[in-house]
């Protein structure tokens, strides 16, 4: 599967950032220090694995090493970002660029999600300009996606769409987690995915009791629920769908298990759209589950953001009180697990619309399609 892609838009993205500095009541001439490669990314265009990014009152400063001078620039150049690039060859080299990137302003705020504290020790020493910690400025931004950024995460989608359709009859036939995780992974690349988003999930009988298993040589048997966790990734975007299949005659709890989970999951989509606290979608799911008698086996949230990461702002949990955006794109994937027996979860990736959301996976969910006869 080979389609061009829009191209993605990060110039301007900067002001918005200058924007929460001053709601933040940083001072005027303040800066940003950004050590993200993910939130550097989303503001340049940037794809190394190293840089330090100083959002400036009046432009950007992108400190790299001598690996990647040269791709920066022509990076930077293809995005029209209004950042300019600082090559250090040597660790000095790098401490004078940040040093007199930096010297002009009157403070510079940090996220301290993006430092540890070794780094914060460092920086300190390093720059002479005072270091402020702020709440988080870029990770909010990221959350409303625009149109070519959902673009990038409906190929992923796809591909993940198609590999699995052609996977899903392979469930039957005695093949190993590990056998179904490898032809996954294979044939998402074959329908245009890069790269995987995370390590493929294939979790069959008692392991299905594990939210996050990871495949290993176990066959695949009748009687099993199979869990499968599967997400694509296309110019840096992620996408994520779970499909719980069920292998011949099932203990009728598993049943039971998967009538459940489909009917909160599909009240959960129902719920989301712009506006409504995330919290609340979560509380949606999670009701009807403890209602069926299933509470103490819903052991995650109902979903996460996703984009530059397949796990990032907004959660859709318990706590997090603020309302979904147009814009955002999400999982709704409740779950219910028990131990010894296996488990059951279903996810959609959606975006959410001002009326509703729109669905980007498509893979088939009805009962009639998830339950598969042994051919062995």
């Amino acid at each position: 599967m080979v389609q061009s892609l829009s191209p993605l838009v990060v110039s301007g993205r900067d002001k918005f950032v200058r924007d929460e500095l001053q709601k933040s009541d940083a001072p005027v001439g303040s800066g940003l220090l950004v050590t993200d490669l993910n939130n550097i990314r989303w503001l340049t265009g940037f794809t190394g694995s190293a840089g330090t990014l100083i959002v400036r009152p009046d432009d950007m400063v992108l400190v790299v090493d001598g690996r990647y001078g040269d791709q920066a620039r022509e990076q930077l150049k293809f995005s029209g970002a209004n950042c300019s690039v600082i090559e250090g060859r040597s660790a000095v080299a790098l401490r004078e660029a940040l040093g007199s990137a930096t010297k002009s302003l009157k403070s510079i705020g940090f996220d301290p999600a993006e430092m540890t504290v070794s780094q914060h020790e460092a920086m300190t020493e390093q720059l002479q300009t005072e270091l402020r910690k702020i709440k988080p400025i870029v990770p909010k931004l990221r959350r409303r996606k625009t149109e070519p950024e959902i673009e990038r995460m409906q190929l992923a989608a796809l591909a993940t769409d198609r590999a699995l359709e052609e996977v899903v009859p392979m469930l039957s036939q005695g093949l190993t987690e590990r056998d179904i995780r490898d032809e996954l992974d294979y044939r998402m690349r074959r329908y245009g995915a890069e790269f995987t988003s995370y390590d493929t999930i294939v979790a069959s009988g008692p392991n299905a009791a594990r939210p996050h298993h990871r495949p290993v040589s176990r066959r695949i048997e009748t009687g099993d629920s199979v869990v499968i966790d599967v997400g694509g990734l296309v110019d840096g975007y992620h996408s994520d769908m779970t499909r719980t299949y069920l292998i011949g005659d099932v203990d009728p709890i598993l049943s039971e298990m998967h009538d459940v989970v489909s009917q909160s999951q599909l009240l959960g989509l129902a719920a989301v759209r712009a506006g409504v606290l995330a919290q609340d979608v979560d509380k949606t799911c999670r009701d009807f589950i403890a209602e069926a008698g299933f509470a103490n086996e819903f052991t995650h949230s109902t979903g996460h953001g996703v984009g530059l990461q397949i796990h990032e702002m907004p959660w859709v949990r318990t706590g997090f009180a603020e309302p979904l955006e147009v814009g955002e794109v999400v999982t709704v994937e409740p779950g219910v697990y028990r131990e010894g027996l296996g488990g059951v979860r279903i996810e959609d990736l959606v975006v959410v619309t001002q009326s509703g959301c729109r669905i980007l996976t498509s893979s088939k969910k009805d009962r009639q399609c998830l339950q598969l006869q042994p051919t062995t």
